[in-house]
């Protein structure tokens, strides 16, 4: 009887064994190749030599090596480049469309498409300063991009050009802010004129106003807060500072400055659009252009919102600020 036990046991377990491997067997042999193992479709050439491209500097070498593989999926690749450089969806499916008319004509992919950089980026970049009389530049921005820095220099350069510059701390929530400007004022010759910390800005902007036309100033810069463009009422505190300088000056300001950071890539656009429907922004200040940063995000607000840049930020010396020449910035952008 135990025996016929055992061998009813063993009998059981190699039933079990059996089936089990029969199981895996049909599971492993039912399944096609390509099932068990995806396999990625194959990019196309244009778009294989943009990815082995882009750890180089500039675009220009990337759009010959884009252009050497011909086909159509050249242009989709040119567009991905352009994206990826910050120029926006708008920005590059527009700059496309003109480089494809520019090299059906014959011309190099690369120089056409700095050459239509330096078109869209020519118009309105001069800095718009009156005759006669007081100019007001009004400077906006978030902080950290660089604001009373650019308008430290800003003055430097007009003091160094002839004109004589007063500034106004209308920033009376940071508390460096005040400091900072008062280094700048004296390293640049301008007046000073500013408050106490948490004093009202527009009411520091109205007293600005009023001091450099008693000084007889060319030029008053007003600085102003900068906290996160996404808190309305930073927005709205900006539009008292500009209807104070408008009451004070009996005109709006000459000069709506948008200090904007050529790394902050495609929050750029928000930016530009938040300030701009604030406080009509009328021309762009671009910092930080002396790093690894191309700044392919003044594009995009030239083109989305129509703001031209007027200023280039290019170091941190007092000297390191340069009236914006579309030329160089699209020869640097695609070099």
């Amino acid at each position: 009887m135990e025996i016929l036990v055992i061998v009813s046991v063993l009998v059981l377990v190699l039933v079990v064994t059996a089936t089990v491997f029969v199981v895996r067997s049909r599971r492993a042999g039912g399944r096609p190749a390509d099932a068990r193992r995806s396999v990625p479709a194959e990019p196309a050439p244009a778009k294989q030599a943009a990815a082995r491209a882009t750890k180089r500097d500039g675009l220009g070498a990337r759009v010959r090596e884009i252009f050497a593989q011909g086909g159509e999926s050249s242009w989709e690749a040119l567009e991905d480049l352009l994206v990826r450089a910050d120029v926006g969806p708008t920005g590059s499916a527009d700059l496309v469309t003109r480089v494809r008319a520019d090299v059906s004509g014959g011309a190099d992919p690369a120089q056409a498409l700095r050459d239509e950089v330096t078109s869209i980026l020519s118009e309105g970049t001069e800095l718009n300063l009156e005759g006669e009389g007081l100019s007001v530049v009004m400077v906006v921005g978030v902080n950290g991009a660089g604001k009373t820095t650019t308008i430290g220099k800003l003055a430097r350069y007009l003091t160094t050009s002839g004109r004589k510059v007063t500034l106004a701390g209308s920033d009376t929530f940071r508390a460096a802010a005040g400091e900072q400007l008062d280094v700048w004022a004296e390293r640049s010759g301008a007046s000073l004129v500013k408050q106490d910390r948490g004093a009202d800005p527009g009411a520091v902007a109205f007293d600005g106003v009023k001091s450099a036309q008693a000084k007889g100033s060319d030029v008053l810069i007003v600085d102003t807060a900068g906290r996160l463009h996404t808190k309305i009422p930073l927005m709205d505190e900006l539009k008292k500072v500009r209807r104070s300088i408008e009451k004070a000056a009996g005109a709006p300001p000459t000069e709506v400055l948008l200090v904007l950071d050529a790394t902050t890539g495609q929050n750029g656009i928000s930016q530009a659009r938040v300030f701009t429907e604030a406080v009509g922004v009328t021309g762009v200040a671009l910092t930080k252009l002396d790093g690894s940063a191309k700044g392919g995000i003044v594009i995009a607000v030239r083109e989305e919102l129509g703001v031209p840049v007027k200023l280039v930020g290019t170091g941190e010396g007092a000297d390191d600020l340069q009236l914006f020449d579309p030329a160089a910035f699209s020869a640097r952008l695609i070099d």
